[in-house]
């Protein structure tokens, strides 16, 4: 029992966002209902649908989240409320052609921007909601645009006030988790050069750094808008974010470069080199990412600096003895473009240091601020 009360609590920790998320919306959905049984709105549900919606998981969102739904809200009740005033229909035919008017042309607006979808929920609503209870057209956009006011900023209060998580936090650990994937990969595409790697393979690990990569980016642009409304005084995201693109872009051309094993002759020279340059990088890349969780303790580069040196003077040694001369053109071509990549992943790397110190600096004097206001 004890064992699995431990298990139990250290899965706990490892989602603490999650739970914290899981938390606000609950007092979010709460919170709105009973604002809107206090104030008397005639459709309590959609307060409490609308905080459950903007409650998301950062502040960041949340913002965003906020601010679309209420735009598409306003827009979508004045629209559908002129529809429904000016044009009659009260035979279902009129209702059928009324219902085309309201809803095309706000279709269409948000085919072209996604983030005005619940403009047409609402035009609909207020188109109909009147027909099915014989209420006004008028009221019903009203009450409308009320109860998901009421919903949008009691979700956007909760986001601030109960636990609330800054897309800057969750920055690093997403970018610790894209930077753990590509020490995974780098591995992987590396020992292809002396074993070979399967295409699909290889499209797996790419495929789930990008997929990564679109998350990371996700967040950075939440902790931007954070930081346009100083909700967060963190680092700028930018560098950070482009360094590690340009990560993996050196371990796509890597991945090029090792679908083909080398040559045996090669493989027998260079195999003990390029193993420890994979084991050197992939550390070196593991080792950031727990920097950027714990926001301590930058590792040093020159064990990845090390392993390059002794690759390239295993290289040199193998050319100056002539084993690349009869080698085909198309494998001397990655053979090359593989000591490039590694080149300009080390330069790429030495980038990730002075971004990931900056973030790690930011973080220790945040922490000895918080200290100060508690000391005093």
């Amino acid at each position: 029992m004890i064992a699995f009360l431990k298990r139990s609590a250290t899965w706990l920790n490892s989602k603490k966002v999650e739970l914290g998320l899981g938390v606000r919306v609950t007092v979010a959905a709460m919170s709105a209902l009973a604002i809107a049984l206090a104030v008397g709105l005639k459709l309590p549900l959609w307060a409490v649908l609308t905080s459950i919606i903007v409650t998301q998981m950062s502040v960041g969102r949340s913002l965003k989240a906020t601010r679309d739904y209420l735009v598409g809200t306003i827009g979508g009740a004045i629209y559908g409320g002129a529809v429904a005033v000016l044009v009659p229909h009260s035979g279902e035919g009129a209702l059928l052609a009324v219902l085309v008017m309201a809803v095309l042309p706000l279709a269409f607006i948000a085919a072209i921007n996604p983030s005005l979808n619940v403009a047409t929920v609402t035009a609909i609503i207020v188109l109909l909601l009147p027909t099915m209870n014989h209420g006004n057209p008028l009221d019903s956009a009203i009450d409308r645009v009320l109860e998901v006011t009421v919903g949008a900023i009691t979700g956007l209060a909760v986001s601030f006030l109960v636990f609330p998580s800054r897309a800057h936090s969750l920055i690093r650990t997403s970018a610790a988790r894209v930077l753990e994937l590509m020490a995974a990969a780098l591995n992987e595409l590396l020992s292809g050069l002396t074993r070979g790697l399967d295409n699909n393979a290889l499209h797996g690990l790419q495929d789930g750094i990008g997929t990564a990569l679109v998350a990371l980016n996700a967040v950075g642009a939440e902790a931007e808008r954070e930081r346009g409304a100083r909700l967060s005084s963190g680092p700028d995201t930018g560098p950070l974010l482009r360094t590690i693109l340009r990560l993996r872009h050196d371990l796509v051309m890597i991945g090029r470069a090792s679908v083909v094993p080398l040559p045996v002759e090669l493989q027998q020279r260079l195999a003990a080199p390029l193993m420890d340059v994979s084991h050197a990088m992939a550390d070196y890349l593991k080792a950031m990412a727990a920097a950027l969780r714990t926001g301590r303790g930058v590792p040093a580069i020159w064990p990845v600096q090390s392993a390059l040196e002794a690759y390239a003077a295993a290289v040199a040694a193998v050319r100056s003895e002539g084993l690349t001369r009869g080698v085909p053109g198309d494998v001397a071509e990655r053979f090359f473009a593989l000591g490039f990549s590694l080149e300009q992943m080390r330069q790429n790397l030495k980038d990730l240091e002075r971004c990931v110190s900056h973030w790690s600096e930011t973080s220790s004097k945040t922490e000895a601020a918080e200290s100060n206001n508690e000391t005093y």
